[in-house]
């Protein structure tokens, strides 16, 4: 059988607000399918790049496990390979290149390369995977194997012996996720990602998803994997794979990290009872929208099977913003679940996003106010981003002459003609974080001086440093005003 090395193009010493975190994720889709190709007889290895700063080790690595196939497998699971990041691209293509002076075949799935297939089989790639990609992968194996014509397989894209671009059709997402095995973590140094972890202080997490693919349609949100399709793993199949993570690698913590977390009907509650049954002690996070949490009992259910923190895609605090997004949820909705959420003691924290067209300052003004009010415990701050085939892209598509990626996920430059520009929103992307923080400050201060022994250290620390966030704030907001003034 053919010898198969995967990679993936995301380096987390490339992008330098991830790497400050100290808080990487090996590449879940990645291990996904190797551990597939091997289930079906291939000899497979990893040269993983999260925690590198260059490929300066491949040659040796090529050498050493003389691969007939090169797989860049991007994580399909990590959000940030979505964005199609030019230093994602340019180290994909680096590694393309010396895969083929090794006389590799190259093949490559990613969002990136689904988007921009041309530009990666000028790069020397043999084979573009679009979508899905563990069934055409493992055919394409076998194609090359046993030496067939791979052309017919869907999925594929690929050049002819003319050199023209063969587009094939997609092929259809696969439904019964319990019919892959657990991903290969075996090919991950768990130790390295630990390590790491420990910088930051904080507990060590792995990644787990339990679904692939999201039914809602944001208008700015791009689906080049999956589509709208949703599908789930059953909670017994997630639960065995929690017990393994546990069992090997004394793992307690875990991000959850699907698009929407427990979306199926009766999942969340199924998922807490087979907890329970095979006596599993976990704290979770994960990522889910306001009007999923507030159906029937399911935060409750959540509360109880371990959930610490939630994110939502708040977005706005303006109707019309979340309107024109195609977002599906109300303002009203947003404080309803933060509010249940925090009365079980369970974290909630906001993802907000400035910048979209029409948005005006009193659109601004309300996001502000919610910060100010609802307190969340963590935000995630960005502009719109225009991804490839979405609706938001098309709107936009004519103003990306100039640039039409982000270096890295800090970046945060406007790639459109929107009501402000550039400088403005990373001057509203610092005020907010020190809006944010001096509410939460002052909100600990309340507290403190009706009970001192009820803060923690970390909260004492949010209330000695409203002595340099109220200033900076009120400071970042008049730069802001005189900035909307000039613009």
């Amino acid at each position: 059988m053919l010898k198969v090395a995967f990679s993936h193009s995301f380096f987390y010493q490339f992008d330098d607000k991830q790497w400050k975190n100290k808080t990487p994720f090996p590449p879940l889709g990645t291990i996904y399918a190797a551990s597939f190709l091997r289930e079906n007889g291939c000899e497979v290895s990893l040269y993983d790049t999260g925690l590198l700063n260059n490929i300066n080790t491949l040659e040796a690595f090529f050498n050493i496990n003389t691969p007939d196939v090169f797989v860049i497998y991007d994580d399909g699971f990590n959000y940030l390979t979505k964005m199609c990041l030019t230093t994602m691209r340019e180290a994909a293509f680096e590694m393309i290149n010396l895969a083929k002076t090794k006389n590799s075949k190259v093949v490559v799935c990613s969002s990136d390369s689904t988007d921009h297939y041309d530009k990666y089989l000028d790069a020397g790639a043999d084979y573009v995977i679009q979508g899905e990609g563990e069934v055409t992968l493992k055919e394409l194996i076998d194609a090359i194997q046993e030496k067939k014509d791979p052309s017919f397989l869907n999925g594929l894209v690929y050049k002819n012996e003319k050199s023209t671009i063969v587009k094939n059709p997609k092929r259809v997402v696969y439904k019964d996720l319990d019919d892959f095995p657990m991903p290969a973590w075996d090919l991950i140094d768990i130790q390295a990602y630990k390590d790491v972890w420990k910088q930051s202080g904080k507990e060590f997490t792995l990644n787990m998803a339990t679904t692939r693919g999201c039914p809602y349609k944001c208008n700015w949100c791009a689906k080049p994997i999956y589509g709208n399709r949703y599908n789930s793993h059953s909670p017994e199949y997630i639960v065995r794979h929690i017990k393994y993570l546990q069992d090997n690698y004394g793992v307690r913590k875990f991000w959850m990290c699907d698009d929407i977390f427990g979306l199926k009907p009766g999942w969340v509650q199924e998922f807490n009872k087979c907890l329970k049954e095979n006596d599993l002690k976990i704290s979770y996070y994960i990522q889910s929208r306001v009007d999923l949490l507030l159906k029937e009992d399911t935060i409750d259910c959540l509360a109880e099977s371990g959930l610490e923190e939630v994110w939502v895609g708040a977005e706005s605090a303006s109707q019309k913003i979340l309107d024109a997004m195609d977002k599906g949820i109300t303002v009203e909705q947003i404080y309803k679940a933060t509010k249940l959420l925090k009365e079980k003691e369970v974290r909630v924290a906001f993802f907000l996003q400035f910048g979209y067209l029409s948005e005006n300052q009193d659109d601004i003004d309300k996001t502000v106010a919610m910060v100010k009010e609802l307190i969340p415990d963590n935000i995630g701050v960005s502009v719109s981003y225009p991804l490839p085939g979405t609706k938001f892209y098309d709107m936009v598509k004519d103003d990306l002459k100039l640039k039409s990626n982000w270096t890295d996920s800090d970046d945060l430059a406007m790639m459109f003609q929107g009501t402000f520009n550039s400088r403005f929103y990373k001057k509203l992307h610092r005020y907010i974080h020190k809006v944010f923080r001096r509410s939460q400050g002052v909100d600990k201060l309340k507290k403190g001086l009706k009970n001192p022994l009820s803060l923690k250290y970390v909260d004492w620390k949010l209330v000695v440093l409203l002595v340099y966030y109220t200033p900076t704030s009120i400071l970042y907001g008049w730069q802001l005003k005189n900035m909307q003034n000039t613009l």
